[in-house]
């Protein structure tokens, strides 16, 4: 068993920019547009993660899932008819809408709940992340605000390092401000609520959809002033979901999976992976590791996320 790798699908984004060209060295689909995300490994109805070479090029994510789930991922995923999470990398130029992701126990019909957790793969100076609500906001202040449009006023603002992280468990009011080069792990979930979106206008030119009535009912007021979690080696995040650990590994340093009998995911933050049948992985990447993977080398000093799913 080796490394499977999927083509990036990206989507444009009235926030997004041309970081992915810059910081990785991507080729984008069209010259000045602006892509706010890549979605590096995805199985959802409309959109498909599509093995990008090897002896399975061009096969949908869904249907490896679906054919050799087993043989590739491990025993244990019976209850999941998609693959359970979806990885992305988020280039915030601009601030991204104040939203909130539905609570298992508030969504509304055909809504999926949705916890994530982001880390900071590069960031500007002074730029913001905002998450939960100022110490002292209530729901009536919250609404108040939506009336008279100063909802930034209630949201908390942090400013992180590149290293940081965060988790967003479903319920948390967030939103990512400008110059931000994200990593996001989440649940295989595309709903979110836009409570505030800045006032201004989508690609189109017209306002973007906001889904008021939604959010107020799935915002969590008693979440108040969360911190961003230090940079470190180890665990970010562990729920129910999935579970994200940072390695660093020394030159000549080997990676598997936590379990050999299960899969897990890669993204590359800095350095370089080898695989034993000669591909090279470098800062950006991002690679399924199926069961059974026989393991990759370092060839330099490598740092990475590791995800698994329980």
């Amino acid at each position: 068993m080796e490394p499977i790798t999927f083509q990036p699908l990206y989507m444009t984004r009235v926030w997004g920019g041309r970081e992915f060209e810059r910081a990785y060295g991507r080729r984008l689909p069209e010259a000045h547009t602006p892509y706010g995300e890549s979605w590096e490994i995805v199985d959802r109805e409309n959109e498909q993660s599509l093995v990008d070479e090897g002896p399975m090029a061009g096969a949908a994510l869904h249907e490896l899932w679906m054919r050799h789930r087993q043989d590739l991922f491990g025993a244990g995923y019976e209850a999941h008819a998609r693959f359970p999470v979806l990885i992305k990398i988020l280039d915030a130029r601009d601030d991204l809408s104040i939203q909130v992701h539905p609570r298992a126990d508030h969504a509304v019909p055909n809504a999926e709940p949705k916890t994530e957790m982001w880390f900071i793969a590069d960031c500007d100076p002074g730029a913001k992340l905002y998450a939960g609500l100022k110490r002292g906001v209530t729901r009536t202040d919250f609404e108040r605000a939506l009336a008279d449009g100063s909802v930034a006023a209630c949201v908390h603002a942090i400013s992180p390092r590149p290293g940081d992280s965060i988790f967003i468990p479903s319920g948390r009011l967030h939103a990512i401000g400008a110059g931000f080069l994200i990593h996001e792990i989440q649940q295989n979930s595309d709903t979110t609520y836009r409570v505030f979106d800045w006032n201004r206008a989508g690609l189109d030119g017209n306002p973007r959809q906001l889904h008021i009535e939604e959010s107020l009912a799935n915002i969590d007021f008693n979440d108040i002033e969360p911190a961003i979690d230090a940079p470190r080696v180890g665990c970010l995040a562990d729920c129910p979901w999935f579970k994200t650990e940072r390695i660093r590994l020394q030159a000549g340093g080997t990676l598997a999976n936590p379990e050999p009998e299960k899969f897990s995911i890669v993204m590359v933050i800095d350095g370089i992976l080898n695989s034993a049948d000669g591909r090279r992985f470098e800062k950006g990447r991002t690679l399924l590791l199926p069961r059974g993977v026989t393991p990759l080398k370092a060839m330099a000093g490598t740092d990475l996320l590791q995800i698994t799913v329980p």
